[in-house]
């Protein structure tokens, strides 16, 4: 009896005041939104770097000939300038650093060019003498990349020095700066939905103040009175919270999943499985909207 009574109070609450209902709805539904698009950004964000960290190769390439670079000005770079890179490659300086060092040479570089580009019209003109001969240096500690990178850099006989988190960190960053917008942006909406809501209950309590009065004369308790009121807001949150994971499901799936991971193929994108990681914060968030609301406002206008 008493739950009937409760359910057809929470019925009366949401039609009574539907315009309202609907926007908290949609207001939670865009505010969490955009909690869920800052979430999704930091677990890609984490996977990138996992991912790439640990493949950090730092590449110093050695001067071929012809090139313009100061530091090649005596032409090809010579044996005694690979020794010499490869002693302090090995040396004990470094051996906290670097983990392997691999030299590829010109013959060496040109067979896995022919191997990757063996199809393409404009390889088929390339000859061993325009590869450069390099040194690749697997990293102990993938963060410490410019110790080795700033060493060899300007050395004679080192044309250029390349570090793959040259190109990953501003890419990062922009994606770090992203995820920063959204969460700003989202305590912005996040604020506007309690307010809302609070407005919700409260012009839904002060409709209803005439039967909250007779239940209270016959001995209803506070949590009795309160709880329809409750639930209203947290129905509507939870339905915000719930279009809030269907929308963000549909954009990994179709935006990044079918789109994006078909035009920038370098990136292990995450997959609709982040969606259902981030899911229960999401309605921990809604649920909590409604109970920060509801205790705001309750107290005082359920009074008689």
């Amino acid at each position: 009896m008493r739950l009937q009574f409760i359910l057809s109070e929470i019925g009366l609450g949401l039609r009574r005041n539907l315009s309202m209902t609907v926007s908290v709805i949609l207001v939670t539904f865009v505010s969490l939104t955009f909690v869920g698009a800052a979430g999704l950004l930091q677990v890609q964000i984490g996977q990138m770097k996992d991912e790439w960290y640990d493949k950090v190769e730092v590449t110093i390439y050695l001067c071929p000939d012809g090139s313009e670079q100061p530091t090649c000005a005596g032409g090809l770079a010579s044996d005694e300038q690979i020794e010499t890179l490869r002693t302090e490659l090995e040396s004990d300086a470094l051996e906290p650093y670097v983990e392997q060092v691999y030299f590829e040479s010109q013959e060496q570089a040109f067979a896995s060019f022919q191997e990757r580009f063996a199809d393409e019209a404009w390889a088929q003109g390339v000859t061993a003498d325009q590869m450069q001969a390099s040194f690749r240096i697997a990293l102990d500690d993938p963060e410490q990349y410019q110790v080795v990178a700033e060493m060899f850099t300007g050395r004679q006989g080192v044309e250029m020095v390349r570090d793959p988190r040259a190109v990953v960190e501003p890419l990062i960053l922009v994606m770090n700066r992203g995820s920063l917008v959204a969460a700003g942006l989202a305590a912005v909406m996040l604020l506007a939905a309690v307010l809302l809501i609070t407005t919700t209950i409260r012009l839904s309590a002060m409709s209803r103040r005439r039967e909250t009065g007779i239940m209270r004369l016959v001995g209803a308790s506070n949590l009795f009175i309160q709880l329809p009121f409750m639930l209203e807001g947290a129905i509507a949150a939870t339905i915000g919270a719930a279009l809030s994971v269907a929308g963000l499901w549909f954009g990994v799936r179709y935006l990044v999943e079918d789109w994006l991971a078909d035009s920038v193929s370098f990136i292990d994108y995450i997959g609709t499985e982040a969606v259902w990681t981030i899911a229960p914060v999401l309605l921990v968030i809604a649920i909590g909207l409604a109970a920060i609301s509801s205790v705001v406002t309750l107290s005082r206008y359920t009074k008689v």
